[in-house]
């Protein structure tokens, strides 16, 4: 069944989103970018809050502006760690992967167990980074631990704006097939979690629709939480399945 990923900014936060029905907590900065990276201190501090009610993710920047090491500190147990591409249109197809390899490698030679997110900008373009399709064959290729589509610019266009909903079921379908899961992002609401209701992805993944105001820059609201959370279960539940 679809699960409501919420993105947080602070431990409270978390609580907050748990409170309300979150399958997984997000930790990244807005102020910082689409992806943009939490210090170390808050991503800490969510993983403790969290203790283990549900999978931490962290968002860990663009990958073209991550200085050293790319990957989370250690002991930091998180389930999920994703970057973004922006940038690399101009350096190939063969840049991004190689830098996207590296991080991998990197994960695996400091023996991290969270798996690393492939993520893709709907408006690619305005991103100046890869096609979203390029991404997913990534992301099969490497038996990644998730897809994402999310958008760039936050500047009140979503997801659809973007990609139409056949190219958006394309994918998922490739994602299935090769059992990669897949998350959807990008400025998502109640409309949009509606269009997007027949293709059941893996996660539906929202900050500025459950914050005070509709403000990504704001604090989460438990309620919007509640309400975002019921109706993806109840539009995106499998034929047969109980509702949780």
């Amino acid at each position: 069944m679809t699960q409501l990923l919420v993105s947080v900014r602070s431990s409270a936060e978390a609580e907050a989103a748990l409170r309300g029905g979150a399958g997984l907590i997000d930790v990244k900065e807005p102020a910082h970018g689409p992806l943009g990276r939490a210090n170390d201190e808050v991503i800490a501090k969510v993983v403790r809050v969290v203790a283990g009610r549900s999978p931490v993710s962290a968002a860990l920047g663009e990958l073209l502006d991550t200085p050293g090491s790319v990957s989370p500190p250690d002991g930091m147990p998180l389930t999920f760690v994703k970057w973004g591409l922006a940038g690399y249109a101009e350096r190939g197809e063969t840049g991004w992967r190689s830098a996207f390899r590296s991080a991998l490698r990197e994960l695996t030679e400091r023996q991290l167990r969270c798996r690393a997110v492939a993520a893709a900008y709907a408006d690619w373009r305005r991103a100046r980074a890869p096609k979203p399709e390029e991404v997913c064959d990534f992301a099969i290729e490497h038996a990644a631990g998730a897809f994402l589509i999310d958008t760039w610019k936050k500047d009140g266009s979503t997801l659809l704006h973007w990609l139409p909903l056949t190219a958006i079921e394309r994918l998922h379908q490739r994602c299935r097939t090769a059992g990669v899961p897949l998350a959807l992002a990008g400025s998502l609401g109640p409309a949009e979690v509606r269009v997007l209701a027949p293709l059941r992805p893996d996660w539906i993944a929202v900050r500025g629709a459950v914050c005070q105001g509709r403000r990504r820059n704001a604090a989460i609201d438990e309620g919007k939480v509640r309400q975002l959370a019921a109706l993806v279960r109840t539009t995106m539940s499998n034929p047969g399945e109980p509702e949780a």
